[in-house]
């Protein structure tokens, strides 16, 4: 049996895409109550601010993100294929549109004028999701599928920096292949010979 979606997670589903596609200032209220068909006062009763909204937004994101990082360490154990399901993952969102660029990373562009409570958690994903990498880089050049030039610190920064590029790339360009066209080369250089 299909479940169906909650009136917040509604809100937050609209708010999340609007974030995406226009930022932290590109979306009102009145956006998202067209888009779910509530009144604003509807939407206030769930989030009664706009930062309280986007509090529980990125909360809900990281949740999920981690739930990813974990099931991709529980069900593949080859670092190499954890690192290629990460790519594939956002080359299938950057080419679906489905989620053609991380929502933490639209509010990280803006982080000088988020209001800290967002702030905080957008470097809370960007640290959780280095210290992941790191560990899985760590472990790959531990087990001999990577050859790391640098700390597995650093590579990760890289790395994430890398594939964070790649989807801006790829959205200014409109051009989802240039996202697959900059982390190839990622894993090419990591891979041990």
């Amino acid at each position: 049996m299909e479940t169906i979606p909650s009136t917040s997670n509604k809100i937050l589903d609209i708010a999340q895409s609007l974030i995406v596609r226009g930022g932290y200032n590109g979306f009102s209220y009145a956006d998202i109550a067209g888009a779910v068909g509530i009144r604003k006062a509807s939407i206030h009763h769930h989030f009664p601010t706009k930062n309280e909204l986007v509090v529980v937004l990125v909360d809900r994101y990281r949740m999920q993100a981690s739930e990813g990082l974990k099931a991709l360490d529980e069900s593949l154990p080859n670092p190499l294929e954890r690192l290629n399901a990460y790519l594939s993952y956002w080359q299938q969102c950057i080419q679906d549109a489905s989620a053609p660029i991380c929502v933490c990373a639209m509010l990280a562009g803006e982080m000088a004028i988020l209001p800290e409570e967002i702030a905080s958690r957008v470097r809370g994903h960007f640290q959780r999701l280095a210290l992941w990498l790191s560990a899985v880089l760590k472990s790959g050049a531990d087990q001999g599928v990577f050859q790391l030039t640098k700390k597995p610190d650093d590579e990760a920064q890289l790395f994430m920096a890398t594939v964070h590029g790649a989807m801006l790339t790829a959205r200014a360009l409109d051009d989802p292949k240039l996202f697959n066209v900059i982390t190839k080369p990622l894993l090419d250089r990591l891979k041990a010979v």
